[in-house]
C-alpha cells in the first residue's frame, strides 16, 4: 500500500543563493538532488524562478530566483563541482534552465527520467510521480504542478511541499534505478545519456528540434 510523503526533515528558503553556512555544508557532499520550477517550459521566454535542493539526510533548500538575477555564484560552484553528483527527473529542462538563466554549466548529472526509460522498459510511464510510487511506494501530491512560481510575495506552504517532495525521493529513487541498470547490463549506455543531456540542453535553448532525425 502507498504511503503519502511526510515532510521534511528541515527546509530553509534563500533569496537570490545559498547563504555561507548551507554552502559549506552542501559543498562537502557527494551527491545532490535538485530541480527548479520556472514561468513555463519555453527558455528565454519563461524566467526560472526557484531552485530546490536536498542532501540525502532529507534537508531541502529552496532558492528564490529574483526577475532581474543573472547569476548565483555559491549555487554555481556546487553545480559545477565535478566531485558533486547531481541527481535530476528531466535534467534536460533544469540544466537548460540553469544555462539560459543564470549561466550555470552543470557537471557530474544523473537523470532518473532517462534511468528510468533505460530501466524500466515494462512501462510506459516515467513521470516522477509514478517512478516514486513504484520504487519507493510513495504518493506524491502534484496539485500544486500549475501554479504561479515567479509571483514577489511568499509561496504558499502548499507551493512549498511541493517542490519539496519533487526532490527529495530523487536520491533514493536513483538507487533504485542503478541498481536495476547495472543488473541488465545497461549501466555504461545510462552513463553515455547523461553526458549527452548539456548538448540536448543547448539544443532546447536555442530552440532547435529533430537534429537527430532523418
Amino acid at each position: 500500500m502507498a504511503k503519502n510523503a511526510k515532510n521534511p526533515k528541515t527546509i530553509a528558503i534563500f533569496d537570490g543563493d545559498l547563504d555561507e553556512v548551507t554552502f559549506n555544508n552542501f559543498k562537502d557532499k557527494e551527491i545532490l538532488a535538485v530541480d527548479t520550477e520556472a514561468m513555463g517550459l519555453i527558455h528565454g521566454r519563461d524566467r526560472l524562478c526557484l531552485v530546490q535542493l536536498c542532501d540525502k539526510y532529507d534537508n531541502v533548500v529552496c532558492i528564490k530566483i529574483n526577475k532581474s538575477q543573472k547569476s548565483a555564484e555559491r549555487l554555481k560552484y556546487l553545480m559545477e563541482s565535478i566531485e558533486i553528483e547531481k541527481i535530476f527527473h528531466f535534467a534536460r529542462f533544469d540544466v537548460a534552465a540553469l544555462a539560459c538563466n543564470l549561466n550555470i554549466k552543470v557537471n557530474s548529472i544523473f537523470c532518473t527520467k532517462v534511468a528510468s526509460k533505460l530501466a524500466r522498459t515494462y512501462s510506459p510511464r516515467h513521470g516522477l510521480k509514478e517512478v516514486v510510487f513504484e520504487l519507493l511506494g510513495i504518493e506524491l501530491d502534484k496539485q500544486s504542478q500549475s501554479s504561479d512560481w515567479g509571483k514577489s510575495d511568499e509561496f504558499s506552504n502548499s507551493q512549498l511541499i511541493y517542490a519539496a517532495n519533487d526532490v527529495r525521493f530523487l536520491i533514493p529513487a536513483k538507487e533504485h534505478l542503478e541498481m536495476i541498470l547495472k543488473r541488465e547490463d545497461r549501466w555504461d549506455l545510462a552513463q553515455n545519456c547523461f553526458h549527452c543531456i548539456p548538448v540536448m540542453s543547448s539544443l532546447d535553448i536555442n530552440h532547435f528540434s529533430h537534429i537527430f532525425e532523418h
